[in-house]
This record gives structure tokens, C-alpha cells and sequence, in this order.
């Protein structure tokens, strides 16, 4: 999505396409079609947002049934266990790509890098619950931006 909305097609900025990741990570649901709503809203109103849900939904909707019926075929297959981890190699190097390109305008100052790091090491290293960690570091780091960037909205 990062390579579609702000690299290819410039429908929003990197800052705004940050922003909407931010709000549809702290959603409920799947956090690409939280992002997908937001930029649909942000470039079309409700219209846009329904069009963004239906778009993003229909497609995988179908590819999953059609998996889910090739799996209940296949599934006991060995091959079929190494194309998955294949899949799952994939989808990882994605994932981390957009954590590399999302990781320098995020750092804007040694605190933000604090954060970044403490959440990486509390969720991803020590494995402590999600919820918790955000709960203590979103508070300061929404305070920190509050108290030290008051200034650039004025």
C-alpha cells in the first residue's frame, strides 16, 4: 500500500500515509483495510470509504475461498507445506521493508527512537503483552509531541 498510495500514484504524503497507518493500527480490525477506509475517506468522503472497504475486501475475499477449497484438496500435501513457507518468507521481507522506509521520518528525535526501540524489544524480544506496552508509551510519546512540537502547528 506504502508503494501504491505515496511512491506510485502520490495520493497522499508519506506524513499523511503514516498518519493513516497510525489511526488504522490503533483500530480494531485488519490494519490494511483500516488504512484503505482512511485514505478512501480522506480522498472521497463516505462514498470513497465504502468504495475503499469493498475494493480491498472483494478481491481476497474470493482468493481465500478458492484457497481455502484447493487447501481441503491439497492441504496434506508436503509441497503444499513448502510453498507456504515460501508465502510466509515473503510476506515477512514485506513487512520489514515498510518498517525500514517508515523508521527514518518516524525518528525525528532521540525520543521517538527511544520509543521505536522499547517497543520493538518489549513486543517483538521480551514478548510482553501488546496492550500493556502501548498503554505505558503511547501516553509518553503523545506527551512528548504535545510539550515539545506545540510550537510548529501555531
Amino acid at each position: 500500500m506504502h508503494r501504491e498510495l505515496v511512491e506510485r500514484r502520490r495520493w497522499v504524503t508519506l506524513d499523511e500515509f503514516l498518519t493513516g497507518l497510525s489511526l488504522a493500527r490503533a483500530m480494531p480490525g485488519i490494519n490494511a483495510v483500516n488504512l484503505a477506509i482512511w485514505v478512501g475517506h480522506r480522498l472521497r468522503g463516505g462514498p470513497g470509504a465504502f468504495a475503499a472497504a469493498c475494493g480491498v475486501l472483494a478481491g481476497p475475499m474470493v482468493l481465500i475461498i478458492l484457497c481455502a477449497l484447493a487447501y481441503e484438496w491439497w492441504g496434506q500435501s508436503a509441497r503444499v507445506h513448502q510453498v507456504l513457507l515460501g508465502v510466509m518468507a515473503a510476506a515477512l521481507g514485506l513487512t520489514l521493508s515498510l518498517a525500514l522506509k517508515s523508521f527514518r521520518p518516524a525518528a525525528t528525535s532521540w525520543f521517538y527512537t527511544l520509543i521505536i526501540v522499547m517497543v520493538f524489544v518489549a513486543i517483538g524480544v521480551l514478548h510482553w503483552p501488546m496492550l500493556a506496552v502501548v498503554g505505558v508509551l503511547a501516553p509518553a510519546s503523545v506527551a512528548w509531541a504535545f510539550l515539545t512540537e506545540r510550537g510548529d502547528a501555531d
